[in-house]
C-alpha cells in the first residue's frame, strides 16, 4: 500500500512538473510571438504580424493584447473589417480596457459608420474621462454623423484646457456654423487660426463669415494670406484678385494676377480674371483702353476648345460694349448652351439678339433666364421686358399673359401705371386678334 501511495505521489509531482513545464513553454512562446508580431508591424510587415499574433491568440484565447495588437495590424494592412472583429473582441476580454474601445471606434469612423463610431468612443469615455484626444474624436465622428450639437457639447471640456488645439477650434467653429451662431463659429475660427496661423480651412470660413458680413477689407486679409500660404492654386490668386478689384483696387488685382502669370503663363482662369477686371473698368470709367485689354484678355481666355459659359459671357460683353454685335451675340448664345451656364449669360445675349432685331431669339433667352432664375426681384422687369418683345413680334396675348405676371409681382400697391396701362393695352389688341393669338400658341 506504501508502495502505492508513493507512486501515486511520484506522478502527481511529474504532472505537476510537467503541467508547470508546459505553462512555461507555453508563455516563453507566446512572449516571442508577440516580440515577432511586435518587430514586423514597426517594419510595416502586417502579413508576418498578423500571423504571428494569430498565433498568440491561439495559445491564449483569453488574453487581450494579441487580439489588440492583431486588430492594429489588420487595420494597417486595411482589412478594417477584420480589425473592428478584434478590437471588438480585446474590449470583450478587458471590460476596463480603454484602447480597443478608442480603436474600435477609430476604424469605425474610417468605415465612415459614425454614430457606430460614437458609440465606441463614449464608451471609452465612460471608463475614463480624463482622454480628452477621444473627447474630441467623439466631436468630430457626432459632427460627421450630422450632429452639431453633440459635437459643441464633446468639446466642452477640452476646449477649455491647456492642450486646446487650433483643431478643436476649428471643428468648434463649423458646429457653432451649423447651429447657427455665427458670431460663436467667428470667434472659434478666429482662435484657431491664432493657435495655428497656417491653417487654411479656418481661414476659408473666416473669409466666408466676413463676406457675409460685408466686411471687404477683412475677406481681402484672409485671401491674401491665404494666397500666400498657397501659393502654387492658381484659384486663390484669382480670388484675391477679384476681391481687389472689387474693393476698387484695381491696379494691386492687375499686379496679383501678373505675378501668377509669371508662375503659370497662358493658364485661361487668370486670362478671364483679368478680362473681368479690366471690363469692370472700361465699364465704370468708359474707358476704351481698359475695353481693349478686356479684349485681348478674354480672347486668350476663350481661345480653347472648352471655354466655359462666364469666360464666354464675359467676352459676349466686351463686344457688345466695343459694339461688334454679330461676334457678341455669337459669343453670348454659345455661352447659354454651356453647362454649367452662366445665368447671365441668358440676359446678355436677349440684348444682343435685340440689337440685332432678332426679337424671337431675344425673347425666348429671357424666358430661359425666368426659367431659370425664378421669383428673384428681377421678376417685374424682366416679365415686362418679355411683354415688350412679344409686341414687337405682333403676339398681343403673349404680352398680355407676361404683363401680368410683371403687375403681380409688384403687387397691388407697386403696379407702375404706365404697366397698367400696357397690360390693358395688350389686352385690347389680343381680343381683336384673338385667332391669331390663340395660333400662335405662345
Amino acid at each position: 500500500m506504501r508502495r502505492v501511495l508513493l507512486l501515486v505521489a511520484v506522478l502527481a509531482v511529474a504532472a505537476g512538473a510537467a503541467t508547470v513545464a508546459y505553462q512555461v513553454i507555453r508563455d516563453r512562446d507566446y512572449r516571442a510571438l508577440l516580440a515577432r508580431g511586435d518587430a514586423a508591424l514597426r517594419s510595416d510587415q502586417t502579413f508576418p504580424a498578423v500571423e504571428a499574433y494569430s498565433g498568440a491568440v491561439a495559445l491564449r484565447p483569453d488574453a487581450m493584447l494579441p487580439r489588440l495588437r492583431r486588430g492594429e495590424a489588420y487595420q494597417r494592412r486595411g482589412d478594417l473589417d477584420a480589425a473592428v472583429r478584434d478590437f471588438r473582441d480585446a474590449a470583450a476580454l478587458d471590460a476596463a480596457a480603454t484602447r480597443p474601445r478608442e480603436e474600435l471606434g477609430d476604424v469605425l469612423y474610417q468605415l465612415q459608420r459614425y454614430q457606430r463610431a460614437t458609440e465606441a468612443y463614449e464608451t471609452a469615455l465612460a471608463l475614463d474621462d480624463r482622454l480628452t484626444r477621444v473627447d474630441y474624436k467623439l466631436a468630430i465622428a457626432r459632427y460627421r454623423a450630422g450632429d452639431a450639437r453633440g459635437a459643441i457639447t464633446a468639446l466642452a471640456r477640452p476646449i477649455q484646457g491647456p492642450d486646446a488645439t487650433a483643431e478643436m477650434h476649428y471643428l468648434l467653429g463649423l458646429a457653432f456654423r451649423d447651429t447657427g451662431r455665427a458670431d460663436d463659429a467667428q470667434r472659434s475660427f478666429e482662435k484657431a487660426v491664432v493657435l495655428s496661423p497656417g491653417l487654411i480651412a479656418a481661414r476659408e470660413e473666416l473669409a466666408d463669415l466676413y463676406t457675409g458680413q460685408t466686411r471687404r477689407a477683412d475677406v481681402l486679409d484672409q485671401l491674401q494670406v491665404l494666397a500666400g500660404l498657397d501659393r502654387n492654386r492658381v484659384e486663390r490668386q484669382v480670388v484675391v484678385a477679384l476681391a481687389q478689384a472689387r474693393a476698387g483696387h484695381t491696379e494691386p488685382a492687375i499686379v496679383t494676377l501678373g505675378t501668377a502669370l509669371e508662375r503659370t503663363p497662358d493658364d485661361p482662369r487668370i486670362y478671364q480674371a483679368l478680362g473681368q477686371i479690366w471690363l469692370q473698368d472700361a465699364e465704370a470709367r468708359n474707358d476704351r483702353l481698359a475695353l481693349n485689354k478686356a479684349l485681348e484678355a478674354l480672347e486668350r481666355a476663350g481661345s480653347g476648345t472648352n471655354v466655359n459659359s462666364e469666360t464666354l459671357t464675359l467676352f459676349g460683353r466686351a463686344l457688345l460694349r466695343d459694339g461688334r454685335l454679330d461676334r457678341a451675340e455669337q459669343a453670348l448664345q454659345l455661352a447659354t448652351t454651356r453647362y454649367p451656364v452662366d445665368p447671365m449669360s441668358f440676359s446678355y445675349y436677349a440684348v444682343a439678339a435685340e440689337r440685332q432685331k432678332h426679337f424671337d431669339a431675344a425673347r425666348q433667352a429671357l424666358i430661359d433666364l425666368a426659367a431659370l432664375q425664378g421669383d428673384d426681384d428681377q421678376v417685374a422687369e424682366r416679365a415686362a421686358k418679355i411683354a415688350s418683345l412679344s409686341m414687337r413680334l405682333n403676339d398681343p396675348a403673349s404680352a398680355a399673359r407676361w404683363l401680368q405676371r410683371a403687375v403681380d409681382a409688384a403687387g397691388p400697391a407697386g403696379a407702375d401705371p404706365k404697366l397698367l396701362k400696357s397690360l390693358a393695352d395688350a389686352r385690347l389688341k389680343a381680343g381683336l386678334k384673338s385667332s391669331d393669338a390663340a395660333a400662335s400658341g405662345r
